[in-house]
């Protein structure tokens, strides 16, 4: 049975939990600078929060939410679209790009690596960002049947991520039995910094932080002559 690694902070104490910051729209949007996407009127971003109007009646309310949470799922495709088109171009210098835009290179390889993992013709509008970085690491048909269910059923991608696990190993996790877990002491102030790149990037912490190894393990093994499969950047 697959064990659970639990990271845990070595002080014990509470992590604090701070706000994902508010996405401005892309350049070149329906909608002048800093201004959501059309029949959203009066809501306007900023650098450092929303601005909304007064008496802004519920409907509106919902419908800005549901706009800010498809920039924020499209902008994981459009840094990892971006970071594809500058290692195919510009050799080394596309790191000068990143650091001139004050991203974070780790970050981006992981929306990167989703990026290259799905064509264009092939990311699914109806699904986020994170749905599809659940079954990046999977063959392509494989891709393709779980997002179709996923689609069809509706699901979350941590109802999705447990799909695929029951359906490698259906005595993964037992009925009403805790799988095993492995502690893993993990400084606090590593916990606060993880957890505020997963709020950032807008995925997931568990699922961040598989992600991001995963990416660190690819870059270590693609090197190695060893390694039996080939395994993209």
């Amino acid at each position: 049975m697959n064990e659970t690694i639990e990271m845990i902070p070595a002080t014990r104490a509470a992590a604090a939990q701070r706000p994902a910051a508010v996405p401005s729209p892309a350049p070149g949007a329906a909608a002048g600078p800093g201004q959501l996407p059309a029949r959203t009127s009066g809501v306007l971003t900023t650098r450092v929060g929303l601005r909304m109007p007064a008496g802004m009646n519920f409907d509106d309310w919902e419908q800005a939410g549901r706009r800010l949470a498809g920039i924020l799922d499209s902008s994981a495709w459009w840094l990892g679209d971006w970071l594809v088109y500058g290692k195919d171009n510009y050799d080394d210098r596309y790191q000068r790009g990143i650091r001139a835009a004050g991203l974070k290179y780790q970050t981006l390889r992981n929306y990167a690596w989703v990026s290259r993992r799905f064509d264009y013709s092939r990311r699914r509008p109806a699904l986020t960002f994170q749905h599809h970085a659940e079954v990046a690491s999977l063959p392509l048909d494989d891709q393709e049947t779980w997002l179709q269910r996923a689609q069809d059923g509706g699901w979350s991608t941590k109802q999705l991520r447990t799909a695929i696990q029951h359906a490698r190993d259906p005595r993964r996790v037992p009925a009403r039995q805790a799988p095993a877990v492995s502690r893993l002491p993990v400084p606090e102030n590593r916990l606060l910094w993880w957890n505020e790149a997963a709020e950032r990037t807008g995925v997931e912490f568990d699922a961040w932080v598989l992600m991001t190894l995963d990416s660190a393990a690819q870059q270590v093994l693609a090197d190695d002559p060893r390694t039996p499969i080939a395994i993209e950047a």
